[in-house]
């Protein structure tokens, strides 16, 4: 990988990080990476492969894009942000306790049949969906 390469990546990364309106430090904290580490990749540094996957996933890019960029292409996943859309930072623990508010409370307003617990059951399923997906 040559300087151009790394200083292109540096470019798309500051870039991505600005549209999802994400601070280093936050970006970085999504990405399971040091905010160190994260000025490397944006100062156009070289830095461990397996770093760029935090990267990508804070980004919402797909796995190996920063790879893909550093061989000439452009990220997997990079569609700019709606600006109708809101970008915030809530720890997971609250994150995990509003979803859950919100589907009990989408269970009750369809006013079907659904019972206490099959709403209980139906919110702990989408939980534990977004646990495995990562989401939470």
């Amino acid at each position: 990988m040559s300087s151009h390469d790394l200083e292109r990546l540096a470019v798309l990364v500051q870039k991505r990080r600005t549209e999802l309106r994400l601070g280093v430090e936050p970006a970085a904290k999504l990405g399971d990476i040091s905010k160190d580490t994260w000025k490397r990749v944006e100062s156009a540094q070289k830095v461990w492969d397996r770093s760029y996957g935090g990267i990508e996933a804070a980004l919402q890019w797909a796995p190996g894009s920063c790879q893909i960029v550093l061989a000439g292409g452009d990220p997997i996943g990079s569609e700019p942000v709606a600006a109708d859309v809101k970008v915030s930072d809530v720890p997971k623990s609250e994150l995990e306790r509003l979803v859950g508010d919100a589907v009990k409370s989408a269970a009750i307003a369809t006013k079907g049949s659904l019972t206490g617990d099959e709403i209980l059951e139906l919110n702990r399923r989408v939980i534990e969906q977004l646990h495995e997906r990562g989401v939470l």
